[in-house]
């Protein structure tokens, strides 16, 4: 006899994979802060090799704070953010390499040169874009993002290099450069925290989590180096303040999961309007960049501006073409029976009140159907719901081939009920529809627990030969007591009532 084998994956091996990630994020604050003391004692251990140890560390770190964005791409909500701000470590990676480049080969003062100063300009544009694009937006709308985001990275390396070459930059070049970091710093800070704030799906919650802790901390070290140790060069304990806001991206990147419950105080139409918003800030930072130039580039800077309000301009065409459609869809799905495809209970009583309407400007007779399934309770009970909505989808689709004019309509008026318009028809003409659809209905010989053991209808034919004195509800109701009538006389028969009026 052979053994039970295990299945592959268990319900152990589940909780013991739990317990190990459980164990890890535990221990992740532990390894961080291992990792700035290694930064600290490489620069203690061997200050004459300071300078390059430190480069490594700052190299190395935002590759890290990559790896960790790349891990939480998935198929899930937010991929696209993840991949962004895995761009951004990316890109501020290969401005350090520039600036280690400068000081250790081109001798080149503090690092500062065109190429390390546009790669830190650009790496905030991936996060602009991870802040302002939002990734439910159909991919057309999302190119004009993308648009707009590498017009900004273009103006972001014109406004570098206005200030700033291969040799190095001027006082007054290095001053406009602190303040376009500034400006772009703050601008993702605060972009980041109010879509963090409004954030209700847990996983963009977790995205903009990380990039608000990120970006505040960035802000803040940028701030802090940029104007109060702007004189320090690399290889000093000031280069681990650079460190802290990629460690803090990893930290948020590996171990924070909002639960569904962290948004729950977030009001809907908040979010709607800062979702629908957020495009706003791609255009808003292209002008204030294209302000930034407009004294040197005023060409540049005019081009800018056209950019950023044509861009947004026709983004808003195509969303708003786009809500168009879907609100024609949402409404015609309103109108419309899920079980059966004809029209429902709303659409038959704008139709009838449209055509009275008519019939009463034209003099014309208007006839109306009142159709019952016979013995529906007793099919439903015998044979289940599901054999009853079959019964019900088929006994519509007769029921629709019958009424052939455009202005006919054919609708599920509610449970087993159906009802017909039918606009400038006599009687003669009414009854004889009426009739081919019973006739139609009983031909299909559907099994009902029913005597005579096939479902038939039965429809009570209401007319208003003028609709001058009566009222819709009142041929409603002749048409509801036509219905009764034949019921009354055996089901399976079509019954025929005027409307009486005293006009």
């Amino acid at each position: 006899m052979q053994g039970i084998q295990s299945p592959p994956y268990s319900i152990e091996a589940h909780l013991g994979a739990r317990r190990a990630s459980s164990m890890a994020i535990r221990l992740l604050p532990a390894l961080l802060l291992s990792y700035l003391a290694a930064h600290m004692l490489a620069l203690r251990l061997f200050p004459s090799h300071a300078v390059a140890l430190s480069f490594a560390f700052l190299i190395l770190t935002p590759l890290l704070a990559a790896a960790a964005c790349f891990s939480r791409i998935s198929r899930k909500s937010a991929s696209d953010g993840w991949t962004a701000l895995a761009s951004a470590m990316i890109l501020w990676s290969a401005g350090m390499v520039a600036a280690m480049a400068a000081t250790l080969l081109t001798r080149v003062s503090g690092g500062i040169d065109g190429l390390s100063m546009m790669f830190f300009v650009l790496y905030g544009v991936p996060l602009i874009f991870a802040v302002a694009s939002p990734d439910h937006e159909f991919w057309y709308v999302r190119v004009i993002d993308a648009a707009l985001a590498l017009a900004l990275g273009y103006l972001f390396f014109e406004h570098t290099f206005a200030f700033a070459n291969a040799t190095g930059a001027s006082a007054e070049g290095v001053l406009n450069l602190r303040l376009m970091f500034d400006i772009e710093n703050l601008f993702i800070a605060l972009f980041s925290l109010v879509r963090f704030m409004t954030a209700t799906d847990p996983q963009r919650r977790s995205l903009f989590g990380a990039l608000t802790a990120f970006s505040i901390t960035y802000l803040l070290a940028a701030a802090y180096i940029n104007h109060v140790q702007m004189d320090s060069d690399y290889g000093t304990p000031v280069d681990l303040v650079i460190d802290l806001p990629f460690l803090l991206m990893i930290g948020f990147a590996f171990g924070y999961r909002p639960d569904r419950t962290s948004s729950a105080g977030v009001r809907r139409r908040v979010a709607h309007l800062v979702r629908a918003a957020s495009p706003l800030m791609l255009a808003a930072t292209l002008l204030v960049v294209s302000a930034l130039l407009l004294h040197d580039r005023p060409g540049l800077a005019i081009a800018g501006a056209i950019t950023a309000t044509l861009g947004i301009g026709l983004r808003s065409v195509l969303v708003q073409t786009r809500s168009f459609a879907e609100q024609d869809r949402l409404d015609a799905l309103s109108r419309i029976d899920a079980l059966t495809g004809l029209p429902n209970r709303r659409q038959f009583d704008d139709v009838l009140l449209r055509e009275w309407g008519r019939a009463r400007r034209s003099g014309e007779g208007l006839a109306l159907l009142m159709i019952d399934i016979d013995h529906f309770k007793l099919l439903n009970d015998s044979f289940g719901h599901p054999v009853g909505d079959e019964r019900l989808r088929a006994v519509a689709m007769a029921l629709s081939k019958c009424a052939t004019r455009g202005t006919d309509l054919v609708a599920r008026y509610g449970g087993e009920e159906f009802a017909a318009i039918l606009p400038a028809t006599d009687p003669a003409h009414a009854v004889s529809i009426a009739d081919a659809m019973r006739l139609a209905v009983e031909q299909l010989r559907l099994a009902s627990p029913a005597a005579g053991g096939v479902v038939t209808i039965s429809i009570g034919v209401g007319h208003a030969a003028t609709a001058i004195a009566g009222t819709p509800q009142a041929l409603l109701e002749t048409a509801d007591a036509a219905l009764y009538d034949a019921k009354q006389s055996g089901r399976n028969q079509v019954s025929q009532q005027s409307l009486q009026t005293s006009g």
